[in-house]
């Protein structure tokens, strides 16, 4: 930049004498030409420096007729370097300073003509100064314009960056609930019959083969329960309410008395409470098994036009502490990402879990 002002100031200065009737001497307009092709090399490090010491030395050269014309348009490059620094107010007084001082001079050096002859020979230069400050001006503002936008794309970018991460994160935690989900409940199953079948081996082998088999079974619906779940990575499909009763089965395979009980209309609720409440019933029946020593589970599903109601209650005798553990957690968590609420914990005849899921 510095160096296309230099070559424009030493073509334009000799240029701009020739038109105005300036150039007394060529070879001191060259010069002057030359030394302000120099100066302007500085600019980008002393711009004020250099519009000054130019402006100075045009009213030197001038002032000692070496050449005819111009008191500030020859340093139109520096005075454009300053405004393009952001110093327009400096800028204008620099270039204020020499036409009034251009116009003092040829008022006082042409008293015959009077002021209106000396206004008339600095007005042709204060338009184009005028002009060069409002020009630079523009193009600066143009510069900041176009680099308040690139700022604010970039930072839209990484907002989104930022928002695709937290997204990503947050499959990877519903991933992880639902693979607790599916893994916890078929170990907790298969547990229960395997452990019938150590304890009746001898007594009763019949009891223990039918174990055996109804741990088989369940390990081949949990390969099912898997695949479900790849197919909820790939293409986004979910469990729906209709699986509710062949959890009720799996359980009542491992002895517990299950009841399902539905009161609404379940066909108005949306897919992502539906995997909700799904695995709210899943999780819920899984504790059952592992930890409640219980008999009776008790499934009840209220469906209301803006919300579904969740409760399994059994009879066992689970602690508090089983509130605290992953598989509560993960429930309330994905209860509370569709804006529900989840509670859970021992109750009068045992333990209570009860999710309340709102949906448009």
């Amino acid at each position: 930049m510095t160096r296309i002002a230099a070559v424009l100031t030493f073509v334009g200065v000799p240029a701009g004498l020739a038109i105005t009737d300036g150039n007394i001497q060529t070879v001191m307009t060259v010069t002057l030409a030359f030394w302000l092709a120099v100066f302007t090399l500085f600019l980008r490090r002393r711009p004020l420096t250099v519009l000054i010491v130019s402006i100075l030395s045009v009213i030197a050269w001038r002032t000692a007729d070496l050449i005819g014309s111009g008191w500030v348009w020859p340093a139109s490059a520096a005075a454009a370097a300053l405004v393009l620094a952001g110093r327009l107010r400096t800028a204008v007084i620099a270039v204020g300073c020499g036409l009034l001082f251009g116009f003092a001079w040829d008022g006082y050096a042409d008293i015959h003509h009077g002021g209106e002859w000396a206004l008339a020979h600095v007005g042709g230069e204060t338009l184009w100064m005028a002009a060069v400050l409002a020009a630079a001006t523009a193009y600066r503002n143009t510069l900041r314009w176009r680099g308040e936008v690139a700022h604010r794309l970039a930072q839209d970018e990484h907002e989104r960056e930022l928002d695709a991460r937290r997204r990503r994160a947050e499959e990877r935690v519903e991933i992880a609930r639902d693979l607790h989900d599916v893994v916890s409940h078929t170990l907790a199953v298969v547990g229960v019959h395997l452990n019938v079948a150590l304890d009746a081996f001898d007594a009763d082998p019949a009891e223990a083969r039918e174990s055996l088999r109804l741990a088989q079974e369940v390990r081949g619906r949990a390969m099912t329960d898997l695949k479900s779940l790849v197919g909820v990575l790939r293409d986004g499909s979910v469990e729906d309410l209709d699986g509710l009763d062949r959890l009720a089965d799996q359980v009542r395979a491992a002895g517990l008395h299950v009841s399902l009980n539905e009161f609404g209309d379940r066909a108005e609720v949306p897919a992502p409470v539906a995997t909700a409440v799904y695995r709210v019933v899943q999780e819920s029946l899984t504790n059952t098994v592992r930890h409640a020593q219980a008999h009776k589970v008790a499934i009840t599903l209220r469906y209301a036009p803006a919300s579904v109601v969740v409760d399994v209650q059994d009879d066992g005798s689970s602690s508090a502490d089983v509130a605290d553990g992953h598989g509560i957690s993960g429930m309330r968590e994905r209860v509370a990402a569709l804006g529900g609420a989840l509670t859970a914990g021992p109750g009068k005849t045992g333990f209570t879990v009860r999710a309340t899921i709102p949906f448009p």
